[in-house]
């Protein structure tokens, strides 16, 4: 799911399109800021669809096979477990998902090679003979050969990823979600029966989480002048075309936090950011902000700028 620091990766990301925009409609900003989090859930219901594709394909191969101008025994009679997966099954059934599909217009038509390579592709691994072979499956084993296509099968074909890529921008940064939003589920479906199996949340908790992006989306956009004051100060021997985007917007958001946002310790804030500059700014960012955002506090304590709530928030 969503942690804090994605979802701090999202508002930088929201930022950036603001700026390049030469400081567009605010609002419009934020709710492709909000759009951003639907695309992270609206890829996790794709990815289901497509497991459940895959799994689905094993009838249309038998079918072919049945068809061959000189079939043999085998292909005569496919073994057609892969149907009776519980996870699929239930997969299939969950009103969540059920309604992910519809929300989002779910068709796998458009990329009818895709479906058919993967599936030829689990055909031709051990894991998949050794599953066929296997009696006396539970939920869990069931799990186990789905885990193996989504992981060995999906994520490892490069015509998916390339599908993905096209499909949604964000693909790159938000695959690793993607990945913990699957894993989730695997977790979850661990009954029998459908009705108790659910879904993933796409974050802990949506209404606080909500609260915590558009927050500080608008923080650093209303103050942003203010903000670039500070760090203008403190960067007077950088020429600023010199000083990477990134990194001046990677500080408007640290100090957005030191400033407003009363529950967040400091060294909680410092360290987001400083991980997030190694992601998405220069190798040289790390260093650099960390040292700026250093002068930047102890002047802010020094003017008792910095409020926070509860013990040990501000060290």
């Amino acid at each position: 799911m969503l942690n804090r620091r994605h979802l701090r990766v999202k508002v930088l990301q929201a930022l950036y399109a603001y700026h390049q925009t030469d400081a567009g409609n605010i609002k419009q900003h934020e709710k492709n800021l909000l759009l951003s989090i639907d695309k992270v859930y609206e890829m996790y219901i794709w990815m289901l669809s497509l497991i459940s594709e895959v799994v689905g394909y094993a009838q249309t191969d038998a079918i072919d096979r049945a068809h061959k101008h000189l079939p043999t025994a085998d292909d005569l009679n496919a073994n057609l477990k892969l149907l009776t997966n519980r996870f699929v099954i239930s997969l299939n059934q969950n009103k969540e998902f059920l309604a992910g599909l519809k929300k989002y217009k779910v068709e796998w038509n458009f990329e009818p090679e895709l479906v058919k390579t993967l599936f030829t592709n689990l055909k031709a691994a051990p894991e998949y003979t050794d599953y066929l072979q296997k009696t006396g499956d539970t939920i869990q084993t069931d799990k186990d050969i789905i885990k193996f296509i989504f992981k060995k099968v999906i994520l490892k074909s490069s015509l998916a990823e390339q599908v993905f890529e096209e499909m949604f921008i964000f693909w790159p940064v938000d695959k690793d979600v993607l990945q913990a939003l699957i894993a989730k589920t695997f977790k979850n479906f661990s009954f029998d029966e459908p009705e108790n199996n659910k879904l993933a949340e796409v974050t802990g908790n949506w209404e606080e989480d909500k609260e915590f992006i558009v927050n500080l989306f608008e923080t650093s956009v209303r103050y942003d002048k203010d903000y670039q004051e500070l760090i203008s100060a403190k960067t007077q021997n950088w020429e600023p075309e010199r000083i990477a985007m990134m990194d001046t917007l990677l500080m408007k958001m640290a100090i957005a936090e030191f400033i407003n946002f009363a529950s967040i310790p400091v060294k909680v804030t410092i360290n987001e950011y400083l991980e997030i500059s190694k992601e998405f700014s220069t190798p040289k960012s790390n260093s650099f902000i960390n040292g700026i955002l250093d002068k930047i506090l102890f002047e802010l304590k020094a003017n008792k700028k910095i409020n926070k709530t509860g013990r040990g928030l501000i060290e």
